[in-house]
């Protein structure tokens, strides 16, 4: 059974959408629809508000801390249609980086790729297009691609593929050159679930893999940890999550984890891959493993005290580690 190790109290005027933890599980950044943007350093048990970051002029819907490799990164986007990526210029000095608003509508949802393929974010807007921006870290400036129409009505989550998949150790086949392709999954209100690969210039694309029946509000793709599968969740206000596994990157094979009692809002994995956590409308937080058997059983479930969707989101915190 999972218990509470600690809660804090952010001093956001308004409610909390998204809570994330960086790298390293030092600081945890948390975005709110009072327009601001709140980062706390939480060593050893206690927190410290470091910084309180103003930019947007609307509700910020989510925040993604970057690789450290490229410094002390944040991105947020937000209701005003704007994404900003900030940075840490020293020591508790938070700076706006850069900032984009080439979006027509809200910015619902934001995601760095794997930090092998350098500091490149994923944007997904309700005008339903998704950006991709890549940054040229040493000459600080950045490159926008966005793939239009990704999604009718609206783009509501983006997630990346995990840069490579180790082969097992028995295999000595060659590795698959397509596995370095960067590929993502969206989810959007045509309640699809899409994967999107890179072609040259260009994005296109790979796979619609269709199950729900109403709106898709958050996609995951699994950590690599060595097994030559892919596995990626999806949640609906339909109340289903569905896990899509594949083995090659053509052929998916969805299995519905369970029917929950309210519109699902969040799925997010372990570091592992091996467990799944769910939130949603209903106020609780559920984690789920895969059995050998290949059966979803829960683990753990918690119901959150506060109310009104405030168990919306959820993120796995990651061990401390060090360089």
């Amino acid at each position: 059974m999972v218990s509470v190790l600690n809660t804090i109290d952010t001093g956001h005027e308004d409610m909390i959408h998204c809570a994330d933890v960086d790298y390293y599980g030092l600081r945890l950044a948390t975005c709110s629809s009072d327009n601001s943007v709140k980062i706390f350093d939480i060593k050893n048990g206690a927190q410290t508000l470091a910084a309180d970051l103003k930019g947007h002029g609307g509700p910020v819907w989510q925040v993604a801390w970057g690789h450290p490799r490229y410094g002390n990164v944040l991105a947020s986007c937000s209701y005003d249609r704007k994404v900003i990526v900030w940075k840490e210029a020293g020591p508790g000095d938070w700076t706006k980086w850069y900032e984009y608003s080439n979006h027509d509508s809200s910015v619902n949802s934001v995601a760095w790729a794997p930090a092998e393929y350098g500091l490149v974010l994923a944007c997904g807007s309700s005008d339903g297009s998704i950006s991709i921006l890549t940054a040229n870290v040493e000459a600080g400036t950045w490159d926008c691609k966005k793939i239009s129409n990704a999604h009718t009505i609206g783009c509501n989550t983006v997630s990346w593929c995990p840069a490579t998949v180790p082969e097992p150790a028995f295999d000595q086949r060659p590795s698959k050159t397509n596995l370095a392709v960067k590929r993502l999954v969206s989810g959007g209100c045509d309640n699809a679930v899409k994967i999107w690969k890179e072609d040259g210039d260009r994005w296109e694309e790979e796979k619609r893999l269709e199950l729900h029946s109403d709106w898709v509000r958050d996609v995951a793709w699994a950590p690599s940890v060595g097994m030559p599968r892919h596995q990626i969740a999806s949640c609906s206000q339909d109340r289903r999550v569905v896990i899509w596994t594949s083995d090659d990157l053509v052929s998916w094979q969805p299995a519905v984890l369970h029917n929950f009692d309210d519109v699902v809002w969040n799925v997010s994995w372990s570091l592992t891959g091996n467990i799944l956590g769910v939130s949603g409308g209903d106020n609780k937080v559920s984690l789920w493993k895969e059995t050998s058997e290949g059966q979803w059983i829960c683990i753990s479930e918690d119901t959150n005290s506060a109310s009104g969707g405030a168990a919306a989101q959820n993120n796995f915190i990651p061990e401390q580690r060090t360089l």
